[in-house]
Parts: structure tokens; sequence; C-alpha cells
């Protein structure tokens, strides 16, 4: 390996040498000048010189590239010196710079770099971050709503907080990956299929397990614990198929980045995204706000009890908003697996968050629901101007509270009596 980096390095114009003994070291670098366009600086003189004393010296060739090599018998911490003297008349070192590097490590490769010129960097500031992250918000904001909305659906027409709903987002990532990776479907055929099979599970989920328990009158303090064993069984089955590991998609990962006038940067992916979710959520409202079905979720949300006296099947309108609410939990699912990758833990990260929205906006509040989830997105991105990343979601927890405390039932709820 060794011998091919050298190579490489006489084919871009850098000093030769006859032999190279195992265990020698090289000292390499490139000099430029920034104060002319990073232009190479030929003819320069660099010093390594070695805990035993030894001298090894090296210059820059027309490319600005230098490799000085290190005997291997020399062994012991290395001085890389640049002869300041040596450099031409127009050139200095940066202000505050040094002209000594003293490089750590053991690599048989070390490579240094002298700055040469003053600096031209662009240093961004707190402000410069804020549009990025106002767009990174909104995105994941409404990627969240999907899932905030189904389990909003649910609690509005049943009272049941299922903590197993992170489960059903995990859900969506997971058969995408299937369907994607392994399968080789492409990425909108497996999100198509996703979306289908979590519907069905939805139904499944309902037709199995909480119609039973509703109709056995089993209390919904009793079904929100049944809803936390569910999570468990249903994240350590993804562990066991995922082995724990953080899986990926087989495209769109990573796409490449646009500039959108010099604010932030975006993807066609993003854009994908927020056109799916959007049209998704537009239709879910539209349809619960016009169409029959919707009028008699909203009744069965409302009084359940009067909803039946007026002839409306209780149980057909759950398990409808069961396969809706589960459909937009996967989609959900599927648009985080391009962010966060897929893992058993996905939607246990995001649980607590989609909880937090539902609260924020209003429980059972559709609309409390989408616009819950854009405030947690954006908090949740901006408040690392102030606080770690890795305590963003810890600060949604902060919001949560303070909503809760001036307004319990939510921006968008409705107060009720109790007692």
């Amino acid at each position: 390996m060794l011998a091919i980096a050298l190579l490489g390095v006489v084919a871009a114009g850098a000093p030769t040498y006859a032999a190279y003994a195992a265990g020698d070291r090289t000292v390499q670098g490139t000099l430029r000048n920034s104060a002319d366009n990073n232009a190479p600086v030929a003819g320069v003189k660099i010093n390594v010189q070695s805990s035993t004393g030894k001298t090894y010296t090296g210059v820059s060739n027309d490319q600005g590239r230098f490799a000085i090599t290190v005997p291997g018998s020399d062994s012991g911490t290395l001085a890389v010196i640049l002869d300041t003297k040596t450099l031409p008349d127009a050139v200095q070192i940066r202000d505050g710079a040094s002209n000594t590097l003293r490089p750590t490590g053991t690599l048989s490769t070390i490579t240094v770099n002298f700055p040469l010129g003053p600096d031209t960097r662009r240093v961004s500031t707190v402000w410069d971050q804020v549009p990025q992250l106002l767009y990174n918000g909104l995105l994941f904001g409404l990627v969240l709503s999907l899932g905030a909305l189904g389990l909003s659906m649910v609690f509005g027409t049943t009272g049941l907080s299922n903590f197993s709903h992170g489960e059903l987002v995990t859900f969506g990532a997971f058969v995408t990956y299937l369907g994607n990776r392994v399968v080789g479907l492409p990425i909108v055929v497996a999100v198509t299929v996703a979306v289908a099979l979590s519907a069905l599970f939805g139904y499944l989920n309902e037709k199995g397990l909480w119609g039973p328990l509703r109709r056995r009158g089993t209390g919904l303090v009793a079904m929100m614990i049944v809803s936390i064993g569910l999570q468990f069984f249903l994240r350590n089955f993804y562990q066991y198929f995922t082995g724990g590991r953080a899986l990926t998609y087989r495209e769109y990962v990573t796409p490449a980045g646009r500039d959108a006038f010099g604010l932030f940067t975006y993807t066609m992916r993003d854009v994908v995204i927020i056109s799916v979710s959007g049209l998704a959520l537009v239709a879910v409202t539209l349809a619960l706000q016009y169409t029959r079905l919707g009028r008699a979720t909203r009744a069965v949300s409302d009084n359940p009890a009067l909803a039946s006296a007026t002839g409306i099947s209780v149980n057909r309108v759950i398990a409808t908003v069961w396969i809706v609410g589960t459909a937009l939990a996967g989609l959900s699912g599927a648009f985080l697996g391009f962010s966060q990758s897929v893992s058993y833990q996905l939607g246990a990260q995001v649980l607590l968050l989609i909880f937090a929205a539902t609260c924020v906006g209003g429980l059972g509040s559709v609309w409390g629901a989408l616009i819950g989830s854009i405030i947690i997105g954006l908090f949740v991105e901006t408040s690392t101007l102030v606080i770690p990343s890795e305590l963003k979601f810890a600060g949604a927890m902060v919001l949560l509270a303070l909503v809760l405390l001036v307004r319990p039932q939510g921006l968008l709820g409705r107060a009720e009596r109790i007692g």
C-alpha cells in the first residue's frame, strides 16, 4: 500500500526517491497562496527534524507539493519546519500561524498544512444557520405530522393513547427497506407497498386486538398498558430481524443538494417528500371535512353513543380510522428512513415527539396535529442554535411542558369540564 502511495506521489510530480525501506515515514503536503486564488507555491524549503537531532529536507515542486522521507531507523517525534526565508516576496505565512508543526500519530504517511496568505474562508455566524434550520424544521415537522395525524385520529375516535404507534412508524420504514433493498423494488414502488401493508397491519391490529378488547369492556388505562406491551413486542421483533443495525435504502439516501437563493440547501428528494406529505394531509383533512365517512368519523369522535343511536356503524368507522391512521404512520416511517436510517428504534425516537405534537396542537384535533407537528419540528431544529444537537429532542419535551402549563387542552383543543 505504501509503495502504491509513493507511485501516486511520483506521478503527480513530487520529488522521487531511489529506495524506500519498510517502516519509513513520509511527510507530505501542498503549499498554496490564498492571496493568489490558491496558486501553488514552488521552491519553498521544508525541514523535518527528528527527536534524534537529524534533519531531512525537501523543496516544493511546481504544483506546490513536497514529500520528505524519514527512515524507519530514525524513530521518535518529528518537527516539520517551513523555511520562511525561501518564500517568494509576495507570499507570507498567515498571521497567527506557526511555521513549525509537530504532527502526532504513527501513520506511515503524514500530511501537514502550512496556511499561506490571508484567511479567505467565510466564517458562518449563528444567523447564517437560521434559514437552513427553519427549512429542516419545516420538512421534519411535515413528515412528523403524518404520524401525529394518525395518532390523533385514533385517540379522537377511541380515546386510546396508543404507545405502540411509534412501532407502526417503524413498520413503514422496515417494509420499505425490505422492498427496496432486499426485493429490489424501485423506491417509489417500495414506499407504495409499505403504505398498503401498513394499512393492512392497522386493520389486523383493530380486528385482532383492539376491537375484541373494546367489546369486552376493557378500560382505556388497561388498553394503554396493552399498547405498551405491544410496543416492546414489536420493537424486539424488529431488532431480531435487523440485528440492531442501522440500515439504509438502496436509492436516494444521499442526493445532491441544490442551493436556494443562497439561504439554504435542498434536494429533489425533499421536494418529493414535501409534495407527497402535503397531498396526503390535504386529502385526509378534506375527506374528514366533506365526505360522508368523514362526517361519521367526526360524529363518533364527538359522541360514540349518540353516533351509534343515529345509525352510524361505530365499529366500521373505527376500523377505517385504524387503516388510515396506520397508513399515514407507515408513510411517515418510510420518509424518516431516508434521513434517520432504518433502525428498530426509529419509532421509539419519534414517539414522544409525535405525542408532543398532538398535545401541543390539541389531542383529537386534526389541524392541531398538523400545527403542533410544525411547531415541534421548528423548535427541535432551531433549538440547536443554543443547545447541543444531542439534546434537541429533549427540548421538545420542555416546550410540551410549557404548553400544558399554560393551555392544557392544547392550542386548538377544547377545554372540557371535569367532575
